[in-house]
């Protein structure tokens, strides 16, 4: 199994949701299905 592929689109609005809305990595993750790692480098 590879490595997802989120769009830009999908990026940006994780992390608006982090930013922006003031929501924590970890929760943004959790409802995402996305490593914090990645959030982090998106940010």
């Amino acid at each position: 199994m590879g490595k997802p592929n989120f769009s830009d689109e999908f990026k940006r609005d994780a992390v608006h949701q982090i930013t922006v809305r003031g929501y924590a990595v970890r929760e943004v993750s959790e409802r995402l299905g996305v490593s914090t790692h990645s959030l982090y480098q998106w940010m």
